[in-house]
């Protein structure tokens, strides 16, 4: 007998002065998957092993609720629970909210009954999903479409600019960035999974639904943002999704309404379609997201979408493509499915083509029984069953569900919305804006501040605004610097007495501004400005001599209808934050660079966008996070900047987990030494173990250094800096 001795640990620190290159430190190569420690990986083969065919079905079943805040005594809450203790559900969406609206005509705000969409409440999240988990005897995925960031579901959270915007930008660096921001934010209120990025690939100007939530139309260039977006999420610690498998980008049929159908042979895809897919297998994606379009060219079956083609999602996506990661359905309840197929049907349908979730059912019960008949009958395999309930237990290890699955929820508040965060939002919206024409030489504007202004803000229709009224924050922004405004809005429903005035008011102008908002809204199915809207605008570039810029938020290809008018600028989104950021240029605060991610047929090439240098450079109002990560805290590199010393280390623990699984490398870690010598904010840059605690373990130790205090032109100032802690088993 022998006596066995724990092993030896030796931790080496090495300081790091370069800190400048972070970002494009992160964007590297993302690692292989590593493979799971024997305690996780026994506990997913212990609960394969005791699970009944009920737990097994309700595992593939990923219903939704509301973030909104629900009583336990109300029907609600009753209904979400027999999802998880009944149905055994493997996974749970996370929506906004909504709020009903009543059927009566003459009012535009209201839809045509039923109700309008809402943003949640973060808080609400959290404790929602935490009385879930608790209540799940298996843990929970829970998921969510931040494709806007958290902010693009949650109030009180960063609401990031879209794809399309981050493309203009060309900087794969912000991409990572605002990834990663959408994952902290989403791992504070509780969820694992984003939907997100979108790969698919936008050539297609009358695709009413994808649009801005695209990259753009280069192969190339959607391949580069949304893998190293795909990286940042990875980094902030949720998993990201590729979604819609096989592409959504040419087509012009809102699935939320219909069926659609690409027609492409074979050969167009695996040009156009298909790579960007390919590139998001060979960076390591954690999960796909199925399309309801049909595709004769890679299932000949008449009528079946590819989330329920065996040939597609089986075939392609296992087979050829070699992907061994999760695949949800799109929304089983949108139109494309839940109009054409029951809703019994259609699930049993996409689990026989191989997704690993079916998202979002109309009716999780009746998609359960199914479920479970087929598997009884045979007509769903065992083996399948096994294979996708064994990946989707391997994914929860991996992200330690099976260790803690509840999250903090006194802590939301400290790692949501915040400065830092903003202000990788500001420098995406500033960078991404891109000046499609100025004819007349008038951006930035060359008006005097005591001109007046007449400002237009210019809708497609007037309901339905859920991220909020247009230019709530273009108008207070323009009246900062030049105080003199006239504000009116314009939309479909304004009459032809109203529009006279408007010219009245016009001539009587010193300039005139007009923002364009037209959305790319899911069941609307409406992308375009109104023949009135559009003849105002021309009326009045008609004055030669008058300056007049339009700012277009949202769909850029309204461009195209709108070439009449003599500058034009772009800023893809809708948000608050691109709203300050289009005034700040028309200030000439900022430097204007974006290039097009897309062509405009007819317009301008793919990449066109003219430059203008900022003519009156203000910075961006600084953000005072002294122990944050923001702007205005030193770095290594700034002029005057002496890097703190370290006086004293404090080791960090090799927890036992970590020494069985074997488990050795180095932890990247960044951290504000502030003013008087202490650890403030610490974060993990680059990740070596968060299931055996490695990591956690390695920033409670630094917190226990003590270092001379920096100083930035001989006075202490808090400074950035980055350094490795390694661990080595001998």
């Amino acid at each position: 007998m022998t006596t066995r001795h724990p092993p030896a640990v030796v931790f080496s620190v090495s300081f790091c002065l370069a800190v400048l290159s972070l970002a494009a430190l992160l964007v590297a190569a993302s690692p292989a998957k590593p493979a799971l420690d024997k305690v996780a990986e026994k506990w997913v083969q212990d609960t394969l092993k005791k699970m009944t065919l009920d737990e097994k079905v309700g595992q593939l079943l990923a219903p939704s609720i509301d973030a909104m805040v629900t009583s336990t005594d109300s029907d609600t809450w009753e209904k979400k629970l027999h999802l998880v203790r009944d149905l055994k559900v493997g996974a749970i969406h996370v929506f906004g909210g909504s709020e009903p609206m009543p059927a009566a005509l003459l009012n535009p705000n209201y839809p045509s009954g039923g109700s309008v969409g809402r943003k949640g409440d973060p808080l609400a999240a959290a404790t929602f999903l935490n009385r879930l988990q608790q209540a799940s005897a298996i843990p929970l995925l829970t998921t969510a479409d931040f494709e806007g960031g958290a902010g693009y579901i949650l109030n009180g959270t960063t609401r990031l600019p879209r794809a399309m915007a981050i493309a203009a930008t060309r900087d794969p660096q912000l991409a990572f960035k605002a990834g990663q921001v959408s994952a902290i934010e989403a791992r504070a209120v509780g969820v694992t999974v984003d939907f997100y990025p979108i790969f698919d690939v936008n050539n297609n100007p009358r695709n009413p639904i994808i649009n801005i939530r695209s990259f753009g139309e280069d192969v190339g260039l959607v391949s580069e943002m949304a893998t190293a977006y795909m990286r940042g999420i990875q980094a902030g610690g949720a998993l990201a999704t590729a979604k819609h498998f096989p592409g959504h980008g040419d087509t012009n049929v809102d699935t939320h309404l219909g069926l659609a159908v690409i027609e492409h042979p074979r050969e167009r895809l695996d040009k156009v379609e298909l790579p960007p897919f390919r590139a998001a297998v060979d960076a390591g994606i954690d999960a796909f997201m199925s399309t309801h379009i049909i595709l004769p060219a890679l299932d000949p079956a008449p009528g079946i979408p590819a989330t329920l083609s065996r040939p597609i999602l089986t075939g392609l996506l296992r087979g050829e493509m070699k992907f061994n990661g999760l695949i949800f359905t799109d929304s089983m309840s949108m139109y494309a499915i839940s109009k054409n197929f029951g809703n019994d049907k259609a699930a049993v349908m996409a689990v026989k083509a191989g997704v690993d979730f079916v998202l979002h059912s109309p009716d999780d019960d009746a998609a359960f029984k199914a479920i479970k008949a087929a598997v009884e009958s045979g007509e769903i395999s065992r083996d399948q069953v096994d294979q996708s309930v064994e990946r989707i237990l391997r994914v929860k290890a991996r992200l330690g569900l099976h260790r803690s699955r509840i999250v903090d929820v006194n802590e939301v508040e400290t790692k949501i919305g915040g400065r830092a965060h903003e202000a990788v939002n500001a420098e995406i919206c500033e960078r991404a804006l891109t000046l499609l024409k100025d004819d007349r030489n008038q951006v930035p504007l060359k008006v005097g501040k005591d001109a007046n202004i007449l400002y237009l803000s210019v809708i497609d229709y007037p309901s339905g605004w859920r991220e909020g009224v247009p230019s709530r924050t273009f108008i207070p922004a323009l009246k900062k610097r030049w105080p003199n405004v006239t504000a009116l809005e314009i939309s479909d429903k304004t009459t032809p007495s109203e529009l006279d005035m408007v010219k009245v008011l016009t001539r009587r102008a010193d300039a005139v501004v007009a923002s364009v908002f037209v959305r790319i809204a899911s069941y609307s199915g409406r992308m375009d400005l109104s023949p009135q809207a559009v003849s105002l605008l021309e009326s009045v570039a008609n004055d030669q001599q008058k300056p007049f810029v339009t700012v277009i938020f949202g769909n850029p290809y309204t461009a195209m209808a709108l070439q009449k008018l003599p500058a034009q600028l772009l800023t893809y989104e809708f948000t608050d934050a691109m709203e300050t950021a289009a005034v700040r240029a028309l200030a000439g605060e900022v430097a204007i660079g974006g290039k097009l991610p897309i062509t405009l047929p007819g317009m301008y090439p793919f990449g066109h966008g003219l430059t203008r240098a900022a003519t009156n450079p203000v910075p961006a109002a600084p953000v005072q996070v002294p122990s944050g990560f923001a702007p205005g805290v030193a770095r290594s590199k700034a002029p005057g900047v002496v890097m703190p010393k370290v006086i004293r280390e404090s080791k960090p623990r090799y927890t036992r987990e970590a020494m069985e699984a074997k488990i050795e490398g180095t932890v990247l870690l960044e951290c504000v030494v502030q003013a008087d010598g202490a650890v403030g904010e610490t974060r993990v840059v680059r990740s070596l173990d968060t299931q055996h605690g490695l990591d956690d373990e390695a920033v409670k130790a630094l917190k226990q250094w003590r270092f001379s205090p920096g100083t930035k032109d001989g006075k202490p100032v808090p400074v950035v800096v980055e350094l490795e802690m390694t661990f080595t088993l001998r």
